[in-house]
């Protein structure tokens, strides 16, 4: 059973009264005690081990970042590695890395905080220009490592996170060991109208209407059925964590994590261009981080993130560690889908940074038993792309020809 330490009260729920003029339109079933009671559950049916979860305030933007804390008080060699920072994505909150915090906590400190706007930390008004609105982003997690007194850090950031993750190595590059973007949002530039895949009329004239407003709003004015869309519409989001969750806690912890306030989501709105394109692309900054500072980017194989871009940036820093890792089976949340592999990867990462090195090239097979059939093996594989010189990370059945499984090099 997991022990949470110093689990903050919530103090953004104010008990407005009845006839206050927001509450003839609160007909919404969330609140943030709701959010936090969802995400205790979660927490507390992954991680078998100590953890503490807390506001931290930032002084100078008086905002608070809600923070996930795995240390190792006990261990001195463990408690001084390169700690592991998590960064989410866009509606996302510290509960998705349920399946990941465990693993990658066992050597080192671990720390995930929800993102300035989203989950339990603070739900600011953000700039409306897009580069003052990512430098909030930005600083806010500056502001955060100062107050938790982290002098370096492998720094992993997914989707909306990793282009965040991104921007902040570009401006505090000292503080970052290892850069890990795993499917990330904003990193490509939008194509000429001619070389797009062709968007049929009434998908363009329903995203004409909704333009206005924010990615996620259908949520909230749903009202009480907007749990159920989360449910109709994002059903494989309970497959990746029915494991060891049956109920609907996870549906539960996305709603109340997007029914609030949109404060981030409005952020991010900010930050793209038509159908989600980046107003300012990671693809044309990342080749100016810092030489020395390793990176590599993750995807999912069956993601609708393009991973060309992974192999784009690796060609701009020829002169720097660039590493393209793909993860068979997975789609845009590679961590949750395949979470033993991604797993198995963070952690060699991690590792290189222990022996002040990058990833070197290991041929390895593990076999370990297919979560849904006890009787059943799988040989957890990593192979290196022929055509690509990529990573494919995949789980490869037992009764498949070996012979024809190329085994990788990191």
């Amino acid at each position: 059973m997991a022990v949470e330490r110093n689990d903050s009260e919530i103090n953004d729920v104010s008990s407005s009264s009845w006839i206050a003029p927001s509450s003839w339109f609160s007909w919404r079933p969330t609140s943030m005690a709701k959010l936090a009671q969802a995400e205790r559950k979660i927490l507390q049916a992954f991680l078998r081990k100590t953890y503490d979860t807390r506001y931290v305030f930032l002084p100078k933007s008086q905002h608070r970042l809600w923070t996930l804390t795995i240390e190792h008080p006990d261990n001195e060699t463990n408690q001084k590695k390169v700690p592991l920072v998590m960064v989410h994505g866009m509606g996302g909150g510290i509960g998705l890395w349920a399946q990941n915090l465990g693993p990658l906590s066992e050597n080192r400190p671990l720390y995930a905080f929800d993102v300035l706007g989203f989950g339990r930390s603070s739900r600011p008004q953000f700039n409306c220009k897009p580069d003052i609105a990512e430098q909030q982003f930005v600083e806010s997690i500056e502001e955060w490592r100062k107050t938790m007194n982290i002098d370096k850090m492998i720094l992993l950031g997914h989707s909306l996170g990793a282009y965040i993750s991104g921007s902040y190595s570009l401006k505090y590059p000292e503080r970052v060991k290892h850069l890990v973007l795993v499917d990330a949002w904003g990193f490509p530039e939008k194509p000429p109208e001619d070389q797009q895949r062709r968007i049929p009329m009434w998908i363009k004239a329903i995203a004409t209407v909704i333009k206005p407003f924010n990615p996620l709003a259908v949520l909230r004015v749903a009202g009480p059925f907007g749990p159920g869309l989360v449910r109709r519409f994002r059903p494989d989001l309970q497959d990746k964590f029915a494991d060891t969750l049956e109920d609907d806690t996870i549906f539960d912890y996305i709603y109340h994590c997007n029914a609030q306030t949109p404060s981030g989501e409005a952020a991010f709105k900010t930050l793209n261009t038509s159908f989600g394109w980046a107003k300012n692309p990671m693809i044309h900054r990342l080749p100016d981080l810092e030489k020395d500072i390793p990176v590599t980017l993750v995807y999912g194989s069956k993601s609708w993130v393009d991973n060309a871009t992974g192999y784009h940036i690796k060609y701009l820093r020829n002169e720097s560690y660039v590493e393209v890792a793909v993860v068979r089976g997975a789609g845009h949340h590679v961590y949750a889908d395949k979470p033993e592999p991604f797993n198995k990867l963070i952690l060699r990462i991690c590792e290189a940074v222990d022996n002040n090195t990058n990833p070197k090239p290991i041929k390895f097979r593990e076999s370990f038993k297919a979560s849904n059939d006890s009787s059943s093996h799988t040989s957890k594989t990593i192979t290196e792309s022929k055509s690509s010189k990529s990573l494919v990370v995949e789980d490869t059945p037992d009764d498949e020809d070996k012979e024809n499984v190329p085994t990788q090099v990191l």
